[in-house]
């Protein structure tokens, strides 16, 4: 009779200390592939009865920024602006014109076969991000509100810098943003009806950080 090997080989004991580790570990991951499954699935009676166990499970560490079968396709044009407080070097305080960030994202994209991930993603993800942790009137949601407060004003720091708003000498003090959001028209053969009313949202002036500050550099 040959020798028995793997499990087998162990003594009883430490074969029914074999399989209650292996029941664990399979538990383990059937309860994670769930988690995971009703976080990425469409929206259902499971998932919205126990979203806060999932949420709890899945964030920060297993986020998935993706939807399970055919998302929904995005029916709306978000434009976000942002306009800056300049302190010149004479002391006097400015206020820009507002400057098209998705704007430049768009032209930059257009006509380009091979756009950045930065170009195509960076300010949507970011704006998503806000609007997702914070209330109607702009409140923060916690941490993770505060988070995407800073995302979303260091992200407006450097491409107002990169625009040349600052000047020689001058300090950037405030930065503002404010979004267009109107929604994709119905094609023709559809009898839903869409609104075209233009919806707007402006943002409070968020204090630049000093260590954040990219004025005289020019």
């Amino acid at each position: 009779m040959p020798p028995r090997t793997g499990v087998a080989a162990l003594s009883p004991r430490y074969q029914v200390g074999a399989a209650l580790a292996l029941a664990v570990v399979a538990v383990a991951v059937c309860v994670h592939l769930g988690m995971v499954f009703l976080h990425v699935a469409p929206a259902n009676t499971v998932s919205r009865e126990h979203g806060t166990a999932v949420d709890e499970w899945v964030y920060p560490e297993f986020e998935q920024n993706w939807k399970l079968f055919a998302p929904n396709p995005l029916q709306q044009n978000i434009a976000v602006e942002a306009r800056a407080e300049i302190r010149t070097a004479g002391g006097e305080v400015r206020t820009t014109a507002w400057y098209g960030l998705s704007a430049q994202d768009g032209r930059d994209i257009e006509g380009n076969p091979l756009p950045s991930h930065t170009q195509q993603n960076e300010l949507r993800r970011a704006w998503d991000f806000f609007t997702a942790s914070h209330t109607a009137d702009n409140r923060p949601l916690g941490l993770r509100g505060t988070l995407a407060e800073t995302y979303l004003r260091r992200i407006g720091e450097l491409r107002l810098d990169r625009a040349g708003v600052i000047g020689d000498g001058g300090t950037l003090e405030r930065v503002q943003f404010r979004s267009r959001t109107t929604a994709v028209p119905a094609p023709r053969w559809s009898r839903e009806q869409v609104s075209l009313k233009p919806m707007f949202r402006v943002l409070p002036w968020w204090t630049v950080e000093q260590d954040d500050n990219h004025g005289g550099t020019r």
